[in-house]
């Protein structure tokens, strides 16, 4: 310790406020001379130390924070490094380590918002400037304690597929109650309409049919078939839900249901391409409310659908899709040279990747909504791979030809998906995004229905002609359309319109609403493993929330000074979280009158309300009024640069 920082420290500076700027691997470093930034901000007032490291976030650029905390150099914190959406809550953990209030802290971003966009003195400058912002708003910080509200020791599961069934059994095995909700007869999702599952081929009957019975079978899980989510309100730890249940309308699943209540099957038995038998459906209309601590979304998705001619779908009737395919394939499966489909024998088939994903605009046509599919769906190349090596090595008398713009088989045992489609014969043929595969009607004399054109880059681009008797598209993946749960809960959606975590790497089962959970491929495209472990992530991150019976929120809501209130009620007006703010009866010098009264657990601290008071008697815990005129001071002031 130096001798100037002793002399701070002894001499008791009301605000010993640290400065930290990261060098972020040259990603800040490259356009901010971050050292030119660190000797300007000894100069602020307030400011103790000014410290800079290549990797503030790194253990020892945290251990550099708490150790000058824990020595009493500083008793608040500014970092100027990245997002505060990546790594505030990191800093604010090393406060609480360093034993100091952790809401004495104010995060500074200077990566996106400076390096990424500007160059030279320009970033410097304004780096600076924010830096100094910081320091002003955290001089007028006062320590805050978390909000505490009591948590349900329940959770709520919205989707049946593989990956709610999987939430479903880790939560109640982690010791909480559970509600499945599943708005089909069935359970088992989009797995159950798969016979056999890449890349080693386990049969779905058996992954199923297992978890299943293992679901229906605890009594800690409540499974409700038939059902969907028609209100929800409230809170972390606190959420109301409200179901209706309805008897299926489809006359093909009410006729499953009455073949498995005539046979006499078992609950949790498989049916093939329905799911499994939940055991009960309902038969009359019912509502219903659940009262839950968090919510699992699980929605899952829905194979794409092609447009009428897109390859000669619906044009053609040798033209099908990939899960279409297959239930042919399981319905139609005997010995022989040439695979048969419904008496028809099959010498050749051609099969499509990329049909519904990594659609490009101005090449390709979107929906009626004028959505394009630019991801890729990342299964797909793997299941056409290893459906067509199954053709080949049961049927050795049909060819198989594969046109794709590029092959993706990613992961474990993947690869040799396509090292033994290629062993066993199969023809790939690879063609670019601008001149796909042309299906034609074929001449009858020519003995084949159909002929696939295209051009064969592996050839040159020569034009290649090939006359098949089948055509089978390997769709991709698209989120299973939940609009009333998006606007019931207020989730976040992608531009791919998937759901949108908050982030992918650092809280990637979380939504920005606190308490819910995503689970599987209503969040992006992933195969059964992957989205069974995001189903195990989002348990353990419920159970976390669960397990101490309360919740710990972020204090930044509004605060209401009623000597200064006069109950006009604009603030309940514009308030956008219904209950979050309320007219309520408070005594004033004596008096009884109506004030504004905060419910913390549900104000999200927007500051809607802050914008109406004329009085100026709401404020935001952390965010108040003088802070940010500190802040703007600080921003205009060119001594600082």
């Amino acid at each position: 310790m130096t001798e100037e920082l002793k002399e701070k420290k002894i001499t008791g500076q009301e605000n010993r406020v640290g400065v930290y700027i990261c060098y972020c691997g040259g990603n800040i470093s490259d356009h901010v001379d971050v050292e030119k930034v660190r000797d300007r901000a000894e100069k602020i007032p307030g400011v103790t130390l000014a410290r800079t490291n290549m990797f503030m976030c790194s253990d020892p650029g945290q251990e550099l924070i708490a150790r000058d905390l824990q020595d009493g150099l500083i008793d608040r914190v500014v970092v100027a490094s990245c997002a505060p959406s990546l790594h505030e809550d990191t800093f604010r953990g090393t406060m609480s380590r360093a034993g100091v209030n952790p809401y004495l802290y104010e995060h500074t971003n200077i990566r996106e918002q400076v390096s990424w966009v500007h160059h030279g003195d320009e970033a410097t400058d304004k780096a600076t400037r924010l830096v100094a912002a910081s320091v002003g708003k955290v001089t007028e910080m006062k320590p805050m304690e978390p909000l505490k509200v009591d948590a349900r020791p329940h959770a709520t599961v919205i989707g049946g597929g593989i990956a709610g069934l999987r939430a479903v059994k880790d939560l109640a095995t982690l010791g909480f109650k559970v509600v499945l909700i599943e708005k089909s007869p069935f359970l088992g999702g989009q797995t159950a309409v798969l016979d056999r599952v890449a890349p080693a081929g386990e049969e779905v009957p058996n992954l199923l049919s297992e978890l299943a019975k293992n679901v229906l079978e605890d009594p800690a899980i409540t499974v409700k078939t038939c059902t969907q989510v028609t209100g929800f309100d409230g809170y972390i730890g606190n959420f109301n839900l409200k179901l209706k249940s309805e008897p299926p309308e489809s006359d093909e699943a009410n006729e499953k249901i009455k073949q498995m209540i005539e046979s006499g099957k078992e609950t949790g038995q498989f049916i093939p391409f329905v799911g499994i038998y939940p055991g009960t459906i309902p038969q009359m209309p019912e509502e219903s409310t659940v009262e839950t601590g968090v919510v699992v979304i699980a929605t899952g998705f829905r194979p794409y659908i092609p447009r009428s001619g897109e390859y000669g779908y619906k044009q053609y009737e040798e033209v099908v899709t990939l899960p279409q395919f297959i239930r042919m394939i399981s319905d139609n499966r005997k010995e022989g040279k040439f695979l048969e489909l419904e008496g028809r024998k099959i010498r050749s088939i051609a099969m499509i990747h990329c049909v519904g994903s990594r659609q490009i605009p101005g090449i390709h046509d979107g929906d009626e909504a004028g959505n394009l599919n630019e991801y890729c769906s990342r299964t797909c190349c793997s299941a056409l791979l290893f459906n067509a090596t199954q053709i080949r090595e049961e049927y050795p008398g049909t060819r198989v030809y594969e046109f794709y713009r590029d092959i993706r088989a990613y992961g474990r045992g993947q690869e040799e998906l396509y090292s033994n489609a290629s062993g066993s014969g199969v023809i790939f043929l690879r063609f670019e995004a601008d001149s796909s595969p042309e299906i034609i009607k074929n001449n009858p004399s020519d003995g084949y229905p159909l002929q696939v054109k295209v051009k064969d880059t592996l050839t040159y681009g020569e034009e290649v002609e090939v006359l098949v008797d089948l055509v089978v598209l390997g769709v991709g993946m698209e989120p299973s359309p939940v609009p009333e749960l998006v606007d019931m809960m207020k989730l976040p959606v992608g531009t791919d319109r998937f759901l949108l975590e908050v982030h992918p790497k650092l809280r990637p089962v979380e939504l920005p609403v606190s308490g819910i959970m995503l689970a599987g491929t209503c969040q992006a495209p992933m195969d059964i493993g992957e989205a069974c472990n995001a189903a195990g992530a989002a348990a353990v991150k419920a159970s976390a929330i669960l397990g101490k019976g309360f919740v710990e929120m972020d204090p930044f809501v509004a605060e209401v000074d009623t000597m200064k209130c006069r109950g006009c009620g604009a603030c309940v007006e514009a308030c956008l979280k219904p209950g979050a703010l309320n007219m309520v009866e408070t005594e004033v010098n004596g008096e009884i009158g109506l004030n504004a009264g905060v419910f913390p657990a549900l104000c999200s601290g927007c500051g809607a309300c802050v914008a109406v008071c004329e009085e100026n008697a709401i404020n935001i815990s952390g965010w108040t009024l003088k802070q940010y005129e500190n802040m703007v001071d600080m921003i205009v002031s060119d001594q600082w640069v």
